[in-house]
């Protein structure tokens, strides 16, 4: 399919926002991972994270839920329908405060889901005022430094028994693409934190989820790519002085020749 079916409308959220890299980063793994549109199911709950299904795979099947019950929604349509490939987007006040308990028993759950939270450490639809996910000492672009410890919503999964935990930053879109495409192949449930700057409140100097800050501390740990599954290459068997082409998973050839034994 062209990569146009995996598009959806066209995003109303602030210019500049993280959560609209983040749309492109789905739109092109989905297409990379040749999964149709009409087999993802797309969940989220209430915030301008969860406004974003709207903007990719506008031909896939969608679901907008109540503040923080996205979980217990996609835990019933998994049992309806398995399917299906739930690709859960939330945001870390969905997540963190309202939606905490949905999210620790989704995890316990196992649920087969791509949970993507768009973290960026303020409540955007309600004045910017922070989430239980901004760090204490960061200070938004309006009002006093945040004065509470933080929850780590990784840390969290990794504790609870996740089988897949990563987190990314919108701007990294090769590293972002490569988890994407990971967690949607991935059996069980895959979390993906991904830190995405609101301009309009929490993206000046002493914030620590702007894009100053986590651009310049920005430390590659690892060299990030995707591998798709494939069944392995039945063996071959090479006579002496022959050869044989072998074709790739890519559908490229590959050929094996042996010396003779009289060489």
């Amino acid at each position: 399919m062209p990569i146009d079916d995996y598009r959806g409308v066209k995003s109303t959220l602030c210019p500049g926002c993280g959560h609209d890299a983040i749309s492109s980063v789905v739109i092109n793994a989905a297409w990379q991972n040749a999964i149709e549109p009409a087999g993802i199911a797309k969940m989220s709950g209430i915030g301008c994270s969860s406004k974003t299904p709207a903007y990719f795979l506008s031909k896939s099947h969608g679901f907008n839920t109540a503040h923080g019950r996205m979980p217990s929604v996609t835990t019933g349509a998994n049992m309806a329908n398995k399917d299906l490939n739930f690709l859960a987007v939330s945001g870390d006040g969905d997540t963190a405060s309202i939606g905490i308990g949905q999210f620790i028993h989704a995890i316990r759950r196992n649920l087969n889901m791509l949970y993507i939270i768009e973290n960026n450490g303020v409540y955007g639809l309600t004045k910017g005022q922070y989430s239980a996910t901004a760090e204490e000492g960061s200070k938004k672009r309006k009002g006093t430094p945040n004065v509470m410890k933080e929850i780590d919503l990784c840390a969290m999964a990794i504790n609870l028994g996740c089988t897949f935990v990563a987190r990314s930053f919108s701007g990294s879109r090769k590293q972002l693409t490569a988890l994407v495409r990971a967690g949607m192949s991935h059996r069980g449930m895959a979390i993906i934190d991904v830190i995405s700057p609101c301009v309009t409140f929490n993206n000046n100097e002493e914030s620590l989820k702007s894009y100053g800050y986590v651009k310049s501390n920005d430390i590659e740990l690892h060299t990030l790519d995707y591998i798709p599954h494939f069944n392995p290459i039945e063996e071959v068997e090479v006579p002496s002085g022959g050869y044989k082409d072998v074709k790739l998973h890519d559908g490229s050839y590959i050929r094996l020749e042996t010396i003779s034994e009289e060489h």
